[in-house]
């Protein structure tokens, strides 16, 4: 090399402008020929006017006369930092929140905007004032999702002039103010502890419930008892007065039939013993049944007869 270098300074070519030359056609060459991977495209302005878009593979941009804007189409995020907002009921909050989007349209995103990512974080943050303006505080806290959906509408509608698609926003964070803080606090106590009481009384109702059920269920298992005792007992009365009925029917059907033997002679000595009986007795008061008079006159009229008979023989 440097003996060609000195060959071409023989011959009265300066090599420092050999060497500039040989630069400036590197550059021309690697200036036309590029290679665009698949998830980028080229915008090309030629004098100034849109030439198209090129890409992905070799593309050729003619130097000096043609410029290249390089545009992403990968899906991308924006990365919004904690904006002050204030609720439809004056209470200042701080959200801050993720923007996911993609370049559809690499024209749109070059010409018809300076900074297409610095435009969309500007009017993500006014597009955010403006949705909560128009909410509560306490459906800023509870209905995130619907929020989301609302901003992604409305950055979607608002970007698409310059060849982008909002595909989601997720909200990440909400700082209420301190005091907001402290009441919520206070209140999320409060409904514990009305949990907590309530939980207590059901339980408490829960276990009477079930102690008047128990002491219900005794009382009916004593009776059910008590009942079948009684029928239990009133049976055997029953069955022991039959009984008792029964042996005193025998009793007097053996005694009838006894007394069907018996004749008057037999009556009156029965009859005779039980007056040797009373007049053993101390008693000076004596009851005698009207049968006994009449059987002892028939029994003096029947001695009377044997007595008769014997003195006539």
């Amino acid at each position: 090399m440097t003996n060609f270098l000195a060959q071409i300074g023989n011959n009265g070519i300066d090599p420092l402008v050999i060497i500039f030359g040989v630069l400036i056609l590197l550059y021309i060459l690697f200036s036309t020929f590029r290679v665009i991977p698949d998830y980028k495209r080229l915008v090309i302005l030629a004098f100034g006017r849109y030439a198209g878009t090129r890409g992905p593979g070799i593309t050729l941009v003619i130097p000096f006369i043609e410029q290249a804007f390089g545009v992403d189409m990968r899906e991308k995020f924006l990365d919004i930092p904690a904006q002050t907002a204030i609720t439809k009921d004056n209470a200042a909050i701080q959200i801050d929140f993720i923007v996911y989007y993609r370049i559809f349209e690499p024209m749109l995103s070059v010409l018809k905007v300076e900074n297409v990512e610095r435009a969309s974080v500007l009017i993500a943050t006014t597009t955010l004032r403006a949705v909560i303006g128009d909410i509560e505080l306490d459906n800023v806290l509870s209905k995130r999702e619907d929020i989301n959906h609302v901003l992604r509408t409305k950055l979607d509608e608002a970007t698409e002039r310059w060849g982008m698609k909002i595909t989601t926003v997720e909200i990440r964070e909400i700082i209420p103010p301190k005091a907001i803080m402290d009441a919520m606090n206070q209140q999320m106590t409060a409904e514990r502890q009305r949990r907590a009481e309530v939980t207590r009384a059901q339980g408490e109702r829960e276990a009477a419930i079930a102690v008047a059920e128990g002491q219900k269920q005794a009382a009916i298992l004593k009776a059910q008892g008590e009942r079948e005792a009684a029928v239990l007992k009133a049976q055997g009365e029953r069955e022991a007065q039959l009984l008792t009925a029964q042996g005193y029917a025998a009793a007097l059907e053996a005694i009838y039939q006894k007394a069907a033997t018996i004749d008057d002679k037999t009556m009156a000595l029965q009859y005779m013993s039980m007056l040797e009986k009373v007049g053993a007795s101390a008693s000076t008061k004596f009851v005698i049944p009207l049968e006994l008079v009449s059987f002892v006159e028939r029994m003096g009229a029947s001695m009377s007869s044997v007595t008769s008979g014997n003195g006539m023989k």
